[in-house]
């Protein structure tokens, strides 16, 4: 048997060796003469079963669990945006249905030798293009980073196509694509995905993208502040990821101007003649240019060529479309100041069209989320290249039925009966639908939200019922408020919503979508543009705050704030509150376990903290402005002295005449705790001491100075005011007290060198207000140890604490003098632990 074994293997070898010297002839041949090479294509898909999808951009194969592209050589090099969204969750805290994580990824195709390579694109660099030394600098530094790359499987029969293996993109967990939600309301969540249990889904082909959907597993942790509520549990998300061609022929960049808020994409442009790179940014805006433009020119209301479809999902509760489409539809006015006509569209998500995908980068969607977060959202995607705008999204929570209620209850229930009940009546639902509507459109047009409009407004003007209908109670739409709550019982015919639009949206609109066809450049575009802004300077109606994450040091650009004066505001609202609780125990029925008054309870304490909190930003406040120089304004100018002191004293003389927010009669309807308002009030005094770097610096800047010893005496004198008064004390007095003494304890100890840390110089990250098209320079939190001295001053008013603590405790009454020996020998440690 052995004999011929040996000469059966020769033949086969021979044979093998036969085919393949045939192939490799027939494969130089064939590639001479530009085909693909014989067979592979066909031996990819051979005796397999597998689903294949065709559109004009590309063609997709499915088979064996992995996904093929079939990619045409004409695509390689050209621009794509690679983006994510949620299809489906089994846990909305991890995964929102609906959300699309970030702005994508720019990317574009390569071939080098038997590989496709994915390239992230270098947008963030910008030379002359028409320069060929600046190209070569482009090229050495700033070249795009390879991500992937994926083996040439085969061509396609004609070789205009290739064909690779791209199944890991689209089961990995890709981190800009990731569809975990890191933060949810109140919740961290954390989660690593598990690819074993991920799989691919449906395929589609279209136009100009293609859309892949997975089920990608995931193990999630999810924490409350520091607490775990979610210990790497599973959790499954569905998931649409899509590529899309960007445009070729790309839209005009716009220059940003500082003074408007804008959504931006940032740059740096390196000069040809050796200047220092210069930083800029691009506005995002819609391409919305005129179908006819001599029509146009004539000054005749024309409509886009390509305009903008809103498609509103099904799963939204019947009564809440219609508000939702008008609340959208608005910001057709602006477009129609500036000679456009249904620039925006609203549809219901189709039933007939087997196309149409909620999750596919081609539409942009109004989504319903069911799920307990109070809130909207407007995320949008761009081409980086040009900030065009390419697609857009709001997702509206399930819950903000509930905001709306509560809101509406805590802000206007003095003057609104139809707000007094545990359920509200639709029209109002409807009507404050429709505002979160249109300020959610205004951010997917490419405007954020102006802290600063309310500002503008008188804060008795908002009692006006002829002024607030002509109005409203803010020239901005996108200014982060939500009703009047200034308004009184006994004002009739007050508008108690945000305007349909302001005159700041409309002159934004204007400034985006205004086309000017005459100008040979973005950059003689952007004098023009600059001129616009200009005439405006001053006029605080057209003003923009930014929001202050890191810090709050402008008082005039703040969240649910209502007019030019808040302490006034303040006295309007607090009034208010007073007059709410002490009817809500007879106001809301059908109650019996007094849950949903426990809810309205919390939320009025709320928002009387709010209203102490937006006067605190007073105390060492510096209002901020983007002014360009030679214009009306100032880049930044400390408050007033006296208007720090005053707040001061409002804010503590507010939390000293506060004991009407513990109702009796409500809270001991409650389930077992103390009331909210005691955790507000610590917060409050918690903050107002923490004020010091904020005081220092604005001393500092100030011409009259209300000083660091000024600030912490008139502390001192409010805290220990009951005391010096020989007055009973109140459970707040303590409370306050007690605060007062802790931050005293911990400052004290650091003089000396104990917990002592370098001074540095007073600085601060520059922040960039005026510069034409160069973004926002968002303001930081300034470094102000050298100015502050603030341990010598709280020693001072310590010992003189001390001093006054011991002169009272003999003849203060019994039931007083646990709490002043406790507080006498905190004083004595203090100070004893000041020279160990």
């Amino acid at each position: 048997m052995r004999k011929w074994i040996i000469p059966c293997i020769v033949l086969v070898a021979l044979g093998f060796w036969s085919v393949s010297t045939v192939s490799a002839s027939e494969r130089k041949k064939r590639k001479k003469e530009g085909t693909a090479q014989p067979g592979k294509y066909e031996k990819l898909f051979q005796g397999k079963k597998y689903i294949t999808v065709s559109g004009d951009f590309m063609t997709l194969h499915k088979m064996d669990g992995k996904l093929y592209f079939e990619m045409p050589l004409k695509w390689m090099g050209r621009d794509m945006l690679l983006a994510s969204a949620t299809s489906g969750t089994s846990d909305n805290l991890a995964a929102v249905s609906g959300y699309a994580p970030g702005g994508g990824m720019h990317v574009r195709f390569m071939i080098q030798d038997s590989t496709v390579q994915l390239r992230l694109v270098a947008t963030s660099v910008t030379v002359d293009e028409n320069n060929p030394r600046m190209r070569q600098v482009m090229a050495q530094g700033y070249s795009d980073p390879i991500l992937y790359g994926y083996k040439i499987l085969a061509y396609n029969r004609d070789s205009s196509a290739v064909v690779f293996d791209v199944t890991s993109l689209f089961i990995s967990d890709v981190r800009e694509l990731t569809p975990i939600v890191p933060a949810s309301g109140q919740f961290r969540v954390t989660g690593k995905m598990t690819p074993a249990y991920s799989h691919l889904g449906e395929v589609k082909a279209f136009d100009d993208n293609v859309s892949v959907r997975s089920s990608l597993s995931y193990s999630i942790s999810a924490y409350y502040f520091i607490f775990p509520v979610m210990k790497q549990e599973p959790v499954t998300v569905e998931v649409t990821r899509t590529l899309m061609l960007l445009p070729e022929d790309k839209m005009r960049p716009r220059l940003s101007d500082s003074r408007l808020g804008l959504f931006l994409t940032e740059r740096e442009h390196i000069p040809v003649e050796g200047e220092a790179i210069r930083s800029y940014s691009l506005a995002r805006r819609w391409r919305v240019e005129p179908r006819d433009a001599e029509a146009y020119k004539r000054g005749e209301l024309t409509e886009p060529m390509k305009p903008i479809v809103m498609y509103v999902d099904n799963h939204f509760p019947e009564g809440w479309k219609e508000p939702i489409k008008r609340g959208i539809l608005r910001w057709n006015k602006a477009f129609e100041k500036i000679g456009f006509k249904n620039v925006i569209q609203v549809r219901d998500f189709p039933t007939d069209d087997s196309d149409f995908d909620p999750d596919n980068l081609k539409y942009s969607c109004v989504r319903y989320i069911p799920f307990t977060l109070e809130e909207g959202v407007g995320p949008f995607w761009v081409d980086p290249s040009s900030g065009e705008i390419l697609n857009a999204r709001i997702l509206i929570f399930n819950d903000v039925v509930k905001a709306i209620q509560r809101d509406r209850f805590v802000q206007t229930a003095q003057i609104d009966s139809n707000v007094r009940a545990k359920k509200i009546p639709d029209e109002v639902i409807g009507e404050s639908l429709e505002a979160m509507a249109a300020q959610k459109m205004g951010n997917c047009l490419g405007l954020m939200n102006n802290l600063a409009a309310s500002y503008a407004y008188p804060v008795d003007s908002l009692r006006s019922a002829s002024f607030t209908s002509k109005y409203g109670i803010t020239p901005s739409i996108m200014d982060r408020l939500q009703y009047n709550y200034v308004a009184q019982p006994g004002d009739r015919g007050v508008r108690l919503t945000p305007p349909d639009l302001g005159e700041y949206d409309e002159f934004v609109i204007r400034w985006l979508y205004t086309p000017l066809w005459d100008m040979a450049s973005f950059e003689e575009e952007s004098r023009v543009l600059e001129s616009w802004i200009d005439e405006k300077a001053g006029n605080p109606v057209y003003r923009f705050g930014k929001q202050q994450w890191m810090s709050a040091y402008d008082p005039s650009s703040l969240e649910n704030d209502l007019g030019d004066d808040v302490l006034k505001a303040g006295d309007y609202g607090i009034a208010n509150l007073r007059y709410i609780v002490s009817r809500l125990k007879d106001w809301i029925e059908d109650d019996s376990d007094a849950a949903y008054r426990r809810q309205l309870y919390s939320a009025l304490v709320t928002q009387y903290e709010r209203y102490l909190m937006s006067a605190l930003v007073h105390v060492g406040g510096i209002y901020l402005t983007e002014v360009k120089e030679g214009t009306p304004g100032e880049r930044f100018c400390p408050v007033a002295r006296e208007r720090q002191k005053c707040a001061v004293l409002w804010i503590m003389r507010q939390l000293r005449d506060s004991e009407w927010l513990d109702n009796r009669e409500l809270w001991e309807k409650f389930s077992l705790g103390l009331p909210d308002s005691w955790r507000t009030r610590s917060n409050v005094i918690s903050r107002l001491l923490a004020r010091k770097s904020y005081v220092a610096l604005s001393a500092h800047l100030s011409d009259d100075p209300y000083p660091m010893e000024e600030f912490m005496q008139d502390v001192y004198d409010e805290v220990w005011k009951t005391v010096m008064e020989n007055k009973e004390l109140t459970l707040v007095d303590k409370l306050m007290q007690t605060e007062w003494l802790g931050a005293c304890q911990s400052r004290v100890a650091t003089i000396g060198g104990k917990q002592f840390s370098a001074a540095t110089l007073l600085a601060s990250e520059e922040v960039d207000l005026t510069a034409f098209g160069n973004g926002y320079g968002w303001q930081r939190m300034i470094e102000t140890r050298v100015l502050e001295n603030e341990a010598i001053y709280y020693y001072k008013l310590v010992k003189e604490c001390n001093r006054m603590l011991k002169q009272k405790v003999a003849a203060v009454r019994d039931e007083e003098r646990p709490h002043y020996r406790a507080m006498l020998l905190v004083t004595e440690k203090i100070l004893e632990e000041k020279y160990k």
